[in-house]
């Protein structure tokens, strides 16, 4: 079994409650902090998560990677203005300093691939950027050979700040 299909394969038992490896801790905390903790969440570990999203921001990460939830998995990358030009993807933030890739025009995931491969192979592509090119693509590779991994698109909804003009135009 790929890594790919590994990431993916659900586990026995309960669910996870996050989509990396984690651990039980017990904590003794003041009411008021718990108090605290649960108006960001009911879960106070998801809370935790929450308030340490800014600082795991700053630890570095794989050029891409997969975030899996279930038998699901999406790739996540350090954001790159080159990836958007160069493959006409739509990078949507995300709170620990990555981007998941959505598609902002009529593209199939082969044809991702292909303009991924053909960057990789350009000589001008940064280093930093060739890390990515180079890492997505792998990821897609494995999935596409893959037996147990099916690699579908799927559409998200994306909330776009518009110019004050537009707005007051449209008013």
């Amino acid at each position: 079994m790929n890594s790919i299909a590994r990431a993916i394969t659900p586990r026995r038992g309960r669910p996870r409650k996050f989509a990396r490896p984690s651990r039980a801790v017990t904590l003794t905390l003041p009411e008021e902090v718990i108090d605290a903790l649960a108006r960001l969440d009911p879960d106070v570990s998801r809370a935790i998560v929450r308030l340490a999203q800014p600082e795991m921001a700053k630890r570095p990460h794989a050029p891409a990677e997969l975030a899996t939830f279930g038998r699901r998995a999406v790739i996540v990358v350090t954001p790159t203005r080159t990836l958007e030009q160069r493959t006409g993807v739509l990078l949507v933030p995300l709170s620990d300093g990555r981007a998941l890739i959505s598609f902002d025009e009529p593209l199939s995931v082969a044809q991702l691939e292909l303009r991924i491969r053909d960057a990789v192979e350009d000589s001008r592509l940064s280093r930093a950027d060739g890390e990515i090119f180079e890492t997505i693509g792998q990821l897609l590779r494995d999935a596409r050979h893959a037996p147990d991994v099916a690699v579908q698109q799927r559409h998200i909804i994306v909330l776009e700040k518009t110019s004050s003009r537009k707005t007051r135009t449209r008013a």
